[in-house]
């Protein structure tokens, strides 16, 4: 798995010309423009070129951008893989990924915008929601469907919905697919991203959702808010005592790399190199503040 922070990720309607034009002034980890659910039907391609014209901006160059673009089933998908793909978007997010075919299918269609607007084959990356039962079932193959995925997610609005309950602020009716998209997340390389909390104005309920999620092990959580970005990076912010462990890991490690020796090692133990990547973010999370 890359070193690369991914805590956030913050949501931006497509059709909101308004939050386009200064969402940058927040600093997520990713921002990400979206063109599906929350844009109507009316309003499909005027998103889409105001989301491209975004892209191109001087001052989304510095910060990772994602697009969510419609299905490829629907009328709108592959118009809006082509657009974005041209644009230089970072990361294409799939909606609704319910099976490996629909990985396949979509890295087909960025693959062939990459050969049409000269762009390197495979440096758009792409982000699999799965927001269904089948889905959750599919999950290990989903991870593994391509080297193009930067980590799957959770769509929960639509999961729920799928189960016919409905959420909870204690989230028990996510726990399995939390823990299947993790699960195979970790089995495949690649990173876990949570669902949005959808209360906007309960500081303490999404405190606790992060402070659980990121106990399982997530990566990082889609935002609707930029007041939760402070919150979500402090949770995610490591101790003074899990900083100090990270710099004496990546020390043995370079110590070991110098003495030419393949074996590292650390107060006696065996130190493998997932601990090491594990060091390597931890001091990366370390950057933006120290949880006392």
């Amino acid at each position: 798995m890359e070193a690369k922070l991914r805590r956030s990720m913050l949501f931006v309607p497509g059709s909101n010309a308004a939050m386009l034009s200064n969402t940058f002034i927040y600093t997520p980890d990713a921002i990400m423009f979206d063109l599906e659910d929350s844009v109507s039907i009316r309003e499909k391609d005027t998103a889409r070129m105001l989301v491209m014209n975004t892209l191109q901006h001087p001052l989304y160059r510095d910060i990772e951008t994602v697009v969510r673009v419609n299905g490829l089933d629907s009328q709108y998908g592959r118009d809006d893989v082509k657009a974005v793909v041209k644009a230089g978007v970072n990361v294409v997010r799939l909606a609704k990924t319910d099976s490996l075919q629909d990985v396949l299918d979509m890295e087909a269609e960025i693959e062939a915008a990459e050969r049409e607007f000269g762009k390197e084959v495979g440096s758009t990356r792409m982000l699999a929601a799965i927001e269904s039962a089948m889905g959750i079932n599919n999950a290990v193959e989903i991870a593994f469907g391509s080297k193009r995925l930067i980590g799957i997610a959770l769509g929960a609005e639509d999961y729920v919905r799928d189960l016919r309950t409905e959420r909870t602020a204690e989230g028990t009716e996510l726990l399995f697919a939390r823990c299947s998209i993790l699960q195979a997340a970790r089995a495949a390389g690649i990173m876990a991203f949570d669902t949005v909390y959808s209360d906007a104005n309960n500081e303490e309920g999404f405190l606790n959702e992060a402070e659980h999620i990121k106990s399982l092990g997530f990566d990082g959580k889609s935002l609707i808010n930029p007041r939760q970005i402070e919150i979500l990076h402090n949770v995610f912010a490591p101790s003074q005592k899990e900083i100090d462990h990270a710099q004496a890991v990546i020390e043995a490690a370079e110590e070991a790399e110098e003495m030419g020796s393949g074996v590292v090692s650390l107060n006696g133990k065996m130190v493998d190199s997932p601990i090491i990547e594990r060091a390597r973010l931890t001091l990366k999370r370390a950057e933006s503040g120290i949880k006392q």
